[in-house]
């Protein structure tokens, strides 16, 4: 399988998707890339890494929001409960995260890294800084930088622009 193929084990050309946007058709191409669980599985696998890739995100998450409840944990991570108490126990065998009652709700159950967990969601970020790395061999330092600057403003009118659509939904086209 390559990095644009389906998970059904053909080759596929690199998809093509109907928008009228160059730029929403990239995106969406770079998003379901580094966001597919094949990929990234195999890329770690390959690395030599001893976690699954699920275990990465999860760690990943509790590093950048903290102690989570399981629910908000399964919400970041698009998946269910019960496949979340299965990422949880795995890392809880591990070491890497701890289970303890919410202060605020003692009927509530907190996800915590503990320090070896933490060495290793910031370990997560480590690959994910070798991966951008790699990705950006070729360029000069002015284009990534360019490149950052522009992607830093398209991130930060894409959060307004997404709040302001949360709050009345997508404007009719003109």
């Amino acid at each position: 399988m390559d990095a644009t193929s389906p998970d059904d084990g053909e080759r596929a050309s690199t998809p093509t998707f109907p928008y009228r946007s160059e730029l929403l058709a990239d995106l969406s191409r770079l998003i379901l890339l580094w966001d597919s669980p094949a990929v990234q599985g195999q890329i770690l696998a390959k690395t030599g890494e001893t976690l699954d890739q699920p275990a990465h995100q999860a760690l990943r998450h509790l590093l950048a929001w903290g102690s989570m409840r399981p629910t908000a944990l399964s919400e970041v991570l698009g998946t269910g409960a019960s496949h979340v108490s299965k990422i949880v126990g795995r890392l809880e065998s591990a070491g890497l995260v701890k289970r303890s009652t919410d202060p605020s709700d003692r009927r509530a159950t907190l996800i915590t890294l503990t320090g070896p967990g933490e060495q290793a969601a910031r370990g997560v970020y480590d690959l994910g800084d070798r991966m951008i790395t790699e990705v950006l061999e070729g360029w000069s330092a002015a284009d990534v930088r360019r490149y950052s600057d522009l992607t830093q403003r398209f991130v930060n009118d894409a959060v307004s622009a997404a709040d302001r659509m949360l709050e009345r939904g997508l404007r009719a086209p003109e």
